[in-house]
């Protein structure tokens, strides 16, 4: 039998997408999702599939570990983990209080540890873990002084536990997108941030969802059984790019 992936997050946007890839390269997926309403529409959206949709808030243990066994009730042991659920907000520095930083610290970096610690105690005979991290944790950017942080420290976190279950077949990367066709990024981005972004991409234009689902796909997979401990950016070109306006 097949080992199980679970999806956090996955009622939605990236994580959406990464549930519909998996579940066409043949994994049985569990979709969780603190979303109810977002849950229901993608459980209509992929009736009839090999998959199962559960209620979960990433910060609570409690849910976490009883949606967790769940999974493995129905679908078997955890092959997979892609930490997709989290949340953005593009906020100055000075204006952001220490409880929204504290909010989006525990969604994202301990919420996707939270998940990462119950996928391992649930694991089969292999497991891979594939975090979602950020550009925004690897370069500075304006208005993104907590979320930037968390993600900075999901990519460490995944290095660190990359690094100390390496040898019990366990393998953790991160992906780090840039600018996603996204409900969460069409929230965020006003026309004039789309302007600012799209100059910094030498692609020149914003990536799908489905182009992150392939490279979380890809780390998840047997083809990429000898990478651990890596960040793979989704970006366009972004991070690399110095100065790219023609003169």
């Amino acid at each position: 039998m097949k080992q199980s992936a679970v999806v956090t997050g996955g009622a939605s946007g990236i994580g959406l997408a990464v549930a519909e890839r998996l579940l066409d390269d043949g994994w049985p997926v569990a979709i969780l999702d603190a979303d109810a309403e977002a849950l229901t529409r993608a459980e209509d959206a992929l009736s009839g599939e090999n998959a199962i949709f559960l209620t979960a808030d990433v910060t609570d243990e409690d849910e976490v570990a009883e949606a967790f066994d769940e999974v493995v009730d129905r679908l078997g042991l955890i092959g997979g983990l892609v930490n997709s659920a989290g949340i953005a907000r593009d906020v100055p520095a000075e204006e952001t209080s220490a409880e929204l930083f504290r909010e989006i610290l525990d969604v994202n970096l301990v919420g996707s540890f939270i998940s990462a610690k119950a996928a391992l105690e649930r694991m089969g005979a292999t497991l891979s873990i594939v975090n979602l991290a950020s550009v925004s944790g690897l370069r500075a950017n304006r208005g993104r002084v907590a979320y930037g942080a968390s993600k900075a420290g999901v990519k460490l976190m995944s290095e660190v536990l990359a690094l100390e279950f390496g040898h019990r077949a366990v393998r953790v990367n991160c992906v780090a997108p840039g600018p996603i066709e996204s409900p969460a990024i069409a929230r965020m981005h006003s026309p004039e941030d789309r302007k600012r972004w799209l100059g910094r991409v030498p692609q020149g234009r914003y990536g799908e969802p489905e182009e992150v689902a392939a490279a979380i796909a890809f780390l998840l997979s047997p083809e990429a059984s000898y990478i651990n401990g890596h960040t793979l950016a989704v970006d366009g070109g972004f991070l690399s790019a110095g100065l790219i306006e023609e003169r």
